[in-house]
């Protein structure tokens, strides 16, 4: 399967049913039911109050409601987006962490053509797993994103355990100055460290919400980091919290919310007990820094419905397929620096340096030309990335279109968690295991963009 490049997408778009767009809904991994009527995202330029001192302009999102919309679909069920574009600039939507067919994942010249100014694109596919996930540009993506493009996907099942309340919460950053407009969106010498950090933080685009739910209920608390530099470590007070889910999938051992970290492009499931007493306040923090941060908080109201985290039953196992370990075939990964130059101009911008780099090449992604892929997989046949990190930073790997097991990991004990983003560690050595079930030339980045951006990206290929 080759890449796409600018001059082969533009020969193939005059093809009929190119790229799969319009064609149909995705079952499992191909094509099949009709589609459903498509939700419309779209992309456009706006206003908001982020600060006291006045709206921000250059707002970017979908739709004209502020926050981009939680998108509610349904496990096994069709599911279409109409993407249509009136920005001034080209964008795409790619759906973080869901498992679905190569042409829909929204990765301009590898697996869609550019959304041209007043130009559409049809996303069609049917959602394999339930859980938490999120969507964004795969498009100029430090302006695109750090300017309001990430929003929450919720895909639901049935057979869910019932909750008194849901709350939803988008955690991200955005870099303003002290009149409440954007700023340079990253510093070099930040984006060769830890990234460049936002000035304002947010939850649902407010600072610290509060939000109401029912006095000794459960409420299934969704969180998920769209930042794209910011580290978390979450914990919350006043209220019994238990995890029930990282990434969209069910953790194989409930644990209480102690102290967890997480990172962009990370998703967290728990299930908070409110508190018995009608106005008692439940806080989820972050208290990674000097500086201990009040993300947001619940409301206790009403009278306790006295309800019993350990009687909440279990979530279903997402359907992702078990490595078999005794013959897997191991790829190493090395994460490094790398010596600083200046890239070629990419597709969708670049930031002018390389910083970065896995197995030693730095890759600015979205490339007219990328280089080979970082391995070549057989369709259904296992594999055991060892991930090794020799920087000083931590990398939240994320990869495109599969899932993977944490199997080990030489710093720590781990939970043989299933997931689509790793936050690794300094120094870390980890194995994560997965079975190459989706055909396809499938991103390896990390989502710190400005890392992404400035060389730690590859790609995988399936066939």
């Amino acid at each position: 399967m080759p890449l796409l490049t600018r001059r082969n997408l533009l020969k193939a778009s005059a093809v009929a049913g190119a790229y799969g767009v319009g064609i149909g809904v995705a079952s499992k991994f191909g094509f099949a039911e009709a589609a459903p009527e498509p939700q419309v995202l779209k992309a456009m330029k706006t206003q908001a109050a982020l600060t006291e001192v006045g709206p921000t302009k250059d707002i970017m999102t979908w739709g004209d409601q502020g926050m981009p919309p939680v998108l509610r679909m349904a496990r096994g069920k069709p599911y279409a987006a109409k993407l249509t574009n009136t920005l001034d600039e080209p964008t795409t939507i790619h759906w973080h962490g869901l498992r679905i067919d190569n042409r829909m994942d929204g990765v301009p010249f590898m697996t869609q053509p550019y959304v041209y100014t007043n130009d559409s694109f049809d996303y069609n596919f049917t959602p394999p797993d339930t859980g938490t996930f999120w969507y964004h540009p795969h498009c100029n993506t430090l302006t695109q994103m750090g300017h309001g493009m990430t929003g929450v996907i919720v895909v639901e099942d049935p057979a869910d355990p019932v909750f008194d309340a849901e709350v939803v919460l988008n955690l991200r950053d955005w870099r303003l100055g002290g009149d409440g407009q954007f700023i340079a969106p990253f510093r070099p010498r930040d984006a060769a460290k830890t990234g460049t950090y936002g000035t304002v933080r947010t939850a649902n685009w407010h600072q610290e919400p509060q939000y109401d739910a029912p006095s000794g209920g459960l409420v299934r608390l969704r969180i998920a980091v769209t930042d794209v530099t910011r580290i978390y470590s979450l914990k919350m007070e006043g209220a019994e919290a238990t995890v029930i889910a990282i990434d969209g999938n069910p953790v194989p051992k409930r644990f209480p919310l102690e102290l967890l970290q997480i990172g962009p492009g990370q998703r967290l499931d728990l299930a908070v007990r409110m508190p018995d007493n009608e106005g008692a306040v439940a806080t989820l923090e972050d208290i990674r820094g000097t500086n201990p941060k009040t993300l947001a908080s619940l409301r206790a109201t009403g009278q306790s419905l006295k309800r019993n985290a350990g009687d909440l039953g279990a979530l279903a196992a997402n359907p992702v397929p078990e490595a078999d370990l005794s013959s897997a075939e191991k790829i190493p990964l090395l994460l490094s620096a790398t010596a600083e130059n200046a890239p070629v101009d990419s597709i969708c911008g670049t930031l002018g340096y390389s910083f970065w780099a896995i197995n030693k090449v730095p890759w600015p992604g979205d490339t007219p030309d990328p280089t080979a892929p970082l391995a070549e997989l057989k369709q259904g046949k296992s594999y055991i990335f060892q991930l090794e990190n020799v920087t000083p930073h931590l990398h939240p790997i994320h990869l495109h279109g599969m899932s993977f097991k944490v199997i080990s990991s030489s710093t720590r004990e781990v939970m043989p968690i299933v997931s689509d983003t790793y936050l690794i560690q300094p120094d870390e050595k980890v194995q994560l295991a997965f079975v190459a079930d989706n055909p396809g030339d499938w991103l390896l980045h990390c989502h710190i963009i400005e890392h992404q951006k400035t060389g730690m990206t590859s790609y995988v290929r399936v066939v």
